[in-house]
C-alpha cells in the first residue's frame, strides 16, 4: 500500500487560493452595494454634502425643527460646532457664497436654539350688565284687566343694557435673530486695542450691530493681508461662536503681517491692522488684540 507523502502543504495552498479567489469575487466581480443606508453610515465627504443640503433647505424654508431632525440622523452630539467648522472650511475652499451663507446661518440657528413662542393672553369673558330677574305677578281672575295690563307693560318696558366687550388683539411674534437692514452699510463705531493676557493669542475681534443695537449674525467679514510670505485673504461670518455673541467673529493675528478688514455688506475698510504689544503689571510683554465694533446707522 502506497502512503501519501505530500504532507499538509497542499491543504495550505488550497486555503490560500480559496481566500484569494473569494476576495477577488467580493471586491471586484460582485462588490457590496449599499442602498438606502442611514446618514450616519455615510463617508465624511458625503456627510458634508448632506449637511450642505440641509442648510440650503433651511435657508429656503426657515424650518429649524425640521433641519434639526434631519441633522439628528447623523448622530453628531456637537452638530452646531460641526456645521460651523464646515462653514469656515467652505469659505477657505472658495465654495459658492450661497452654500457658505446657508451653512453659517444654520450654525447660528443651531447654536442659538429655537425661539420661544409667546402665548396669547386669555380673553376675558364678555361682561353683560343684566338686571336681576324680577318676578312678574300673574293677575288673578278676580283682578281688573287694566291692572294686569299695567303690570306687564312695566315689566317689559325696561330694556337690558349691554356693554360691548373689546376683542382681544393678537400679539406679533418677536423675531428670533436680528438681520441687517438691506442697503444700509455698516459703519466702524469703535476700534480698541484689547490687552488681555487670558486670550492666549492676538486676535482681530469683530462685533456687528444693527440700528437698534442688536447683534447681527451672518455678516460676512473679509480680511486681506500682506507679509513676507505673500498676500492672502480669508472670509468668515459673525455668529459662528454664539457663546461669545450672535454678532461676534474673530481671526488670529500673525505678528509682522499687516491686515485690512472690510465687511462684504459694504462700508469703509479698516487698514493697517498689525499685532501690537501690551505690558502686564509685572512688566511682561505680550501681544494684544484689536476689537472692531460695526453698526448700521
Amino acid at each position: 500500500m502506497n502512503r501519501d507523502q505530500r504532507g499538509p502543504w497542499y491543504l495550505l495552498t488550497g486555503l490560500v487560493l480559496g481566500v484569494a479567489l473569494g476576495l477577488v469575487y467580493a471586491w471586484v466581480l460582485a462588490p457590496v452595494k449599499y442602498v438606502d443606508t442611514v446618514p450616519d453610515m455615510l463617508r465624511e465627504d458625503y456627510k458634508a454634502q448632506y449637511r450642505a443640503l440641509v442648510a440650503a433647505a433651511y435657508m429656503a424654508t426657515g424650518d429649524l425643527p425640521r433641519a434639526q431632525a434631519r441633522l439628528d440622523q447623523l448622530n453628531d452630539p456637537e452638530v452646531a460646532r460641526t456645521v460651523a467648522i464646515q462653514a469656515q472650511q467652505a469659505l477657505a475652499e472658495g465654495r459658492p457664497e450661497a452654500e457658505t451663507r446657508a451653512l453659517g446661518l444654520l450654525a447660528v440657528a443651531l447654536g442659538q436654539g429655537p425661539a420661544p413662542i409667546p402665548t396669547l393672553p386669555e380673553a376675558p369673558l364678555p361682561a353683560t350688565d343684566v338686571p336681576a330677574e324680577t318676578p312678574v305677578e300673574t293677575p288673578s281672575v278676580e283682578a281688573p284687566l287694566a291692572t294686569a295690563t299695567s303690570t306687564l307693560s312695566v315689566a317689559s318696558a325696561t330694556p337690558a343694557p349691554t356693554r360691548r366687550t373689546p376683542l382681544p388683539t393678537n400679539t406679533p411674534l418677536p423675531t428670533r435673530t436680528a438681520s441687517p437692514t438691506p442697503g444700509a452699510p455698516f459703519v466702524l463705531q469703535d476700534q480698541t486695542l484689547v490687552c488681555n493676557p487670558n486670550l492666549g493669542q492676538p486676535l482681530i475681534q469683530v462685533e456687528a450691530y444693527d440700528a437698534a443695537g442688536q447683534p447681527v449674525p451672518g455678516v460676512e467679514v473679509i480680511v486681506a493681508w500682506n507679509g513676507e510670505q505673500g498676500a492672502g485673504e480669508d472670509r468668515f461670518f459673525t455668529g459662528l461662536k454664539p457663546e461669545l455673541g450672535l454678532g461676534y467673529a474673530d481671526l488670529v493675528l500673525t505678528p509682522g503681517i499687516t491686515y485690512t478688514l472690510s465687511l462684504a455688506d459694504g462700508g469703509q475698510p479698516v487698514p493697517d491692522l498689525v499685532a501690537a504689544e501690551c505690558e502686564s503689571d509685572g512688566g511682561d510683554r505680550y501681544w494684544g488684540s484689536w476689537l472692531l465694533v460695526f453698526a448700521q446707522p
